[in-house]
């Protein structure tokens, strides 16, 4: 893989990572508008509890929505952070991590995402993997879900 194809791979990563997000941003934005929504429609009756329980449950979930959306957007910020025109020899947040088997993008907790037929642990720096990881260069083993893996190639 060229330096330009490698770049032109973690600029991918980090579009495929800042969608995710915008996604989760705007599904959260529509759940607390929903949330709120709901909150507004209840009509006070002559069961008093039963309006105040409605209304706390619609704020509780309002809130819940409210401290994923913070989090994702927290999320947006550290991708944002990562330098892609970067490439390293040894692992850091931002690098690309080549394995037998599968490849690591550290810069976002996103789970596992498949980019050309292969398998990506989108990973945020601060996760146990990550930090295992760290500091490691190309040739050296991981153990990974039961399985070692060798690092071919890291940018």
């Amino acid at each position: 893989m060229t330096l330009k194809q490698k770049t032109d791979y973690k600029k991918q990563l980090l579009r495929i990572s800042l969608d995710i997000l915008e996604k989760r941003i705007a599904s959260n934005q529509l759940a607390i508008d929903n949330a709120q929504a709901s909150a507004n429609e209840e009509e006070k009756s002559s069961a008093g509890d039963k309006y105040e329980t409605s209304r706390a449950m619609s704020h509780i979930e309002k809130d819940m929505y409210a401290k994923q959306l913070a989090a994702n957007k927290n999320e947006i910020a550290a991708l944002l952070s990562v330098d892609c025109t970067k490439l390293y020899s040894s692992i850091v947040p931002g690098a690309v991590i080549k394995c037998s088997g599968c490849t690591f993008f550290i810069a976002a907790g996103l789970g596992k995402i498949t980019v050309e037929g292969e398998i990506v642990y989108l990973l945020s720096p601060n996760v146990p993997l990550a930090k295992l990881l760290y500091n490691k260069s190309k040739g050296d083993g991981i153990f990974f879900n039961d399985k070692e893996l060798l690092i071919l190639d890291v940018y």
